[in-house]
């Protein structure tokens, strides 16, 4: 429940409002709610162990982009290789948080929206972290992420 509220609140503070509240308004705030929602689930399965679950935030498309410095991925499948292939024990995985998520409009019909923040790994004898931005699209009703640049 905890959890929830926290969510609840960062969700209110990270989306980017209006003075006057307005339909459109309105509809970004409930598009920021439900990525909020995608990023607590993928936190929650990564933290299970679970990379098939973490995936299910993604765009199952060859057309799905993954910027790193190590270069781009296209594509769902090439993108969960690489997972599969990096954080194949829950040792290599540790315990993952997302921090100060924001959100932005990309285009005046909401199609597209951008969202950055601060991700963190902890292990059990040292700890990773770094930044992302993520451009989400509402894809069969769920927000999905179709570009993920992570640093």
């Amino acid at each position: 429940m905890i959890r929830l509220f926290i969510l609840l609140i960062i969700t209110f503070f990270s989306c980017n409002s209006r003075k006057q509240i307005s339909p459109d308004s309105n509809l970004f705030l409930n598009s920021c709610k439900l990525i909020s929602k995608t990023l607590l689930q993928q936190t929650d399965v990564w933290n299970t162990g679970s990379i098939d679950g973490f995936m299910k935030g993604y765009w199952q498309s060859d057309s799905l982009k993954f910027i790193t410095q190590r270069g781009i991925k296209f594509g769902y499948d090439s993108v969960a290789q690489s997972y599969k292939r990096n954080y194949n024990t829950p040792e290599k995985m540790g315990y993952l948080t997302f921090r100060n998520i924001m959100n932005y409009k990309t285009d005046d019909n909401y199609d597209v929206i951008q969202t950055t923040g601060n991700w963190h790994v902890k292990k059990t004898n040292s700890q990773d972290s770094g930044m992302f931005s993520l451009f989400f699209k509402q894809i069969k009703g769920e927000w999905k992420i179709i570009v993920d640049h992570t640093w």
